[in-house]
C-alpha cells in the first residue's frame, strides 16, 4: 500500500467532530461513526432524539454498540502512528536507552535493562503502544461508568423539578380537603383547623426550599461531571508516552464524582390527627365490608390504575403488569346510598390498592376495572421506594404511608370517598364531591409481597 492510499485508508479512522482516530466508535442510524464519547458531548447531553452530526438525519435509537471492527482498526492505527515527542525526554537516565516498556506495577516507563532489575523483574511488563491501548480501554469503562452517573442525576433532577410542581399542587389540594373535612365534624375545631392549615404550611415551605436547593446542587454536580467527563476524553487523544503518566489521576477523579453525587429529596407531609373523627366515623362503621373470597389477578399500578384484571388466564393480563402474584377481595354487598365506613389492615403488603369501584362483576368471564366511578388509595413499591397515590385524576400523597389499618368512608348520597389512617387518627386523602349513578362495592387488591 503507497503512501496516498495509506492516508486514505488512515482518514477513514478519524472521528470528525475531535479529527483523532477513534476511541469506542459507535456506527449510528445513517451509517456514520463517531467517537461515542464525542457524540454523548456534542448530542445535547445524549437524549433522544439525536441529529447526526454529519448528515443531520434524525436518529431515534439512544444506544449504540460499538463497532468492533473499526475499534480494533484504530488501535492499530494509533499503535503505529509517529510519536510527536522529544525523544530525550524517553531515555533512560541510568542506561542511556530507551525507554520503550511500562511497568503495571509501579505506573511508570523502564528500558529493557531496567525491567530486568531486582526492583521491577517480578512485575508484569508491556510495550508502550500495548499498555496505553489498555489504560485507554479502562478509561472508557470509566466514562461509560461517569456518564451513567451523569444521566442518573439528570434523571433525578428532572424528577426533583417535577416534584416541585407536583407538591405545589397537592399542597392547595390538600388543605382545600382538610377544610372539608373539618366542615364535616359534628363539633366546632376551628383552632385545631388553623393550627392544622398552618402546620401545613411552614411544612411546605421548608420542602420547597430544600427541592429547590436539591436542584442547584444537581446542576452544579451535572456541570462538574461534564467536566470530568471532558477531561478524560482528552486524555485518551493523549500520545501514548503522556497518557500512561497521567493514569494515576483517572480513577480518583471519577470517584470523587461518585462521592459527591446528590440525592433526591423525599417530600413527606405530617399526617396531623383530627379530634373525634374516628368516633364519627364508627357511627357508620359496617362489619364485614369485604369478603372472604380472593380471586387471583393481574394488576398494572400505572398513574391512573386502568386495569384490574381478573381470573387465570396469564393472556387476559396487561402488557406490562406490575405484578402477578396478587389477589383481589370484593364488597360483600354494593352500596346505592347512606354513609359506610370499614377498615382494612393493610400491614403485610406493601403493593396494594384499596377503595371503591362500580359494581361491574361478571359470574362467567374474567372482567377489567376500566370505569370513571372508581375511587382508590394505591400504594406501590419500586426499588425500596415506596409511594402512596390516588386516581381520577392521579395524584401522588406526599404524607406518610399507612402500615396498618386505613379506613375507609363512602359518602354515596354526597358523592364522596375518604381514606384515613386509623393508628394516628388522621386524614389521608379525600375524592371531591361527585354524584354517583351506578352501585358501588368496595374493592382491595394486594400482592403477596
Amino acid at each position: 500500500m503507497d503512501s496516498d492510499d495509506l492516508q486514505v485508508f488512515q482518514n477513514e479512522l478519524i472521528c470528525c467532530i475531535c479529527v483523532n482516530y477513534f476511541i469506542d466508535p459507535v456506527t449510528i442510524d445513517c451509517g456514520h461513526s463517531f467517537c461515542r464519547p464525542c457524540l454523548c458531548l456534542c448530542s445535547e447531553e445524549g437524549r433522544a432524539p439525536m441529529r447526526c452530526p454529519s448528515c443531520r438525519k434524525i436518529s431515534e435509537k439512544p444506544n449504540f454498540n460499538t463497532n468492533v471492527v473499526l475499534k480494533k482498526l484504530a488501535s492499530l492505527a494509533r499503535q503505529t502512528r509517529p510519536q510527536n515527542i522529544n525523544s530525550s525526554d524517553n531515555i533512560c537516565v541510568l542506561h542511556e536507552e530507551t525507554e520503550e516498556l511500562f511497568c503495571e506495577a509501579d505506573k511508570r516507563l523502564l528500558c529493557g535493562p531496567c525491567s530486568e532489575s531486582p526492583e521491577h523483574m517480578a512485575h508484569s511488563h508491556s510495550p508502550i503502544g500495548w499498555a496505553a491501548e489498555e489504560c485507554r480501554e479502562k478509561l472508557i469503562k470509566e466514562m461509560d461508568y461517569l456518564w451513567k452517573i451523569n444521566q442518573e442525576t439528570r434523571n433525578n433532577l428532572n424528577q426533583e423539578t417535577s416534584t416541585f410542581h407536583s407538591l405545589k399542587d397537592y399542597v392547595s389540594v390538600r388543605k382545600r380537603i382538610i377544610t372539608i373535612q373539618y366542615q364535616k365534624m359534628p363539633i366546632f375545631l376551628d383552632e385545631e383547623e388553623q393550627r392544622h392549615l398552618q402546620a401545613l404550611e411552614r411544612e411546605a415551605e421548608e420542602l420547597f426550599q430544600q427541592l429547590q436547593d436539591s436542584q442547584v446542587r444537581m446542576t452544579q454536580h451535572l456541570e462538574r461531571m461534564k467536566d470530568t467527563y471532558r477531561e478524560l476524553w482528552e486524555t485518551c487523544h493523549m500520545p501514548d508516552v503522556e497518557l500512561l503518566q497521567d493514569v494515576r489521576n483517572v480513577s480518583a477523579r471519577t470517584d470523587l464524582a461518585q462521592m459527591q453525587k446528590p440525592q433526591p429529596v423525599n417530600p413527606e407531609l405530617t399526617s396531623w390527627c383530627i379530634t373525634g373523627v374516628l368516633v364519627m366515623l364508627n357511627n357508620f362503621r359496617v362489619d364485614n365490608a369485604l369478603s372472604t373470597e380472593m380471586i387471583p389477578c393481574y394488576i398494572s399500578l400505572s398513574e391512573d390504575v386502568r386495569y384490574v384484571i381478573f381470573g387465570d388466564d396469564h393472556l387476559s393480563a396487561p402488557t406490562d403488569p406490575q405484578g402477578v402474584d396478587s389477589f383481589a377481595v370484593w364488597g360483600a354487598q354494593a352500596f346505592t346510598s347512606g354513609k359506610h365506613y370499614w377498615e382494612v389492615d393493610v400491614t403485610l403488603s406493601s403493593n396494594w390498592i384499596l377503595g371503591v369501584c362500580r359494581d361491574s362483576r361478571t359470574a362467567d368471564a374474567d372482567f377489567v376495572i376500566d370505569s370513571d366511578e372508581r375511587f382508590f388509595l394505591i400504594s406501590s413499591k419500586t426499588s425500596n421506594h415506596y409511594s402512596l397515590s390516588t386516581n381520577s385524576p392521579p395524584l401522588i400523597q406526599y404524607v406518610q404511608r399507612p402500615l396498618g389499618r386505613v379506613g375507609v368512608f363512602l359518602d354515596y348520597d354526597n358523592g364522596s370517598v375518604s381514606f384515613f389512617d386509623v393508628s394516628k387518627g388522621s386524614l389521608i386523602y379525600g375524592f371531591p364531591p361527585s354524584s354517583f349513578s351506578s352501585p358501588l362495592r368496595p374493592f382491595f387488591c394486594f400482592g403477596c409481597t
